[in-house]
């Protein structure tokens, strides 16, 4: 079993303000979750978000239909279109792009995904999880976590990355100040570590440079937006749930 102390990322900064955009679809929601902090202080998510970074004319009103023309893998092998993940004219989509399918950040936020599904789709809400790898490597995690199969993609190619400008580089893999939070998550981290192993990494050294983001969908209308800053920079599910969860589904 591996142990977080095994894994402890090798950098310590401090915690800026995460990059987030809602769209004018979001409605309020009561819960928030909190994380305790080694120092006792209670943290909530949903504050978490305090300055956008991401403005409306980060992404074109057609990028749903340019995300949709990309191919993507199922993690059993299949080649698929974004478009035909959910319905482009009323379905609600939350689309999570992971980082690579050996970061242990990743399998936190797949753990976090996975436990909130029943929410999702009492909603109605469809949830697609993308990360960077191959099949094989998708279906080690849905194995090993475990994550529904259903709702796994594997973009080896980082195709969806890239027409979503997600951030890229060695400075924001290990070096970004926003990383920093992943040390409030000890307990959520040490679950998903529980089955982890490290031959879910893709052997494209380059991919695993790679930062993730979370996106809600409504058809082709994009909702919400957020890239993470630094690995482990997660949105806040709790603001995910305040977009989709609260959207009219036809």
């Amino acid at each position: 079993m591996a142990t977080l102390q095994s894994l402890s990322p090798a950098f310590r900064p401090s915690i800026p303000a995460p990059n987030s955009h809602a769209f004018p679809a979001a409605t309020l929601f009561n819960s928030s979750p909190k994380f305790i902090c080694s120092n006792g202080l209670s943290v909530s998510l949903r504050h978490s978000i305090i300055s956008p970074r991401v403005s409306n004319s980060q992404y074109s009103p057609q990028i749903a239909e340019t995300l949709g023309d990309v191919s993507i893998f199922t993690a059993s092998g299949e080649s698929v279109r974004f478009s035909d993940l959910w319905d482009q004219n009323q379905g609600v989509a939350v689309v999570a792009l992971l980082r690579h399918f050996g970061c242990i950040c990743c399998w936190e936020l797949a753990l976090a995904l996975k436990e909130s599904k029943e929410r999702f789709d009492s909603a109605g809400v469809k949830l697609i999880a993308v990360g960077v790898g191959t099949p094989n490597k998708a279906r080690l995690l849905a194995e090993r976590l475990p994550f529904p199969m259903d709702c796994l993609y594997a973009d080896p190619e980082r195709k969806a990355y890239n027409v979503l400008k997600l951030y890229h580089g060695l400075a924001r893999t290990f070096l970004n100040p926003a990383s920093a939070k992943v040390f409030s998550r000890y307990d959520s981290l040490q679950k998903a570590a529980e089955n982890y192993t490290i031959g879910a990494t893709p052997n494209d050294i380059s991919s695993v440079l790679q930062q993730g983001g979370m996106f809600v969908f409504k058809g082709k209308e994009l909702l919400y937006a957020r890239k993470d800053e630094g690995t482990g920079d997660h949105a806040p599910l709790d603001d995910v749930f305040e977009v989709c969860c609260k959207v009219p589904v036809a």
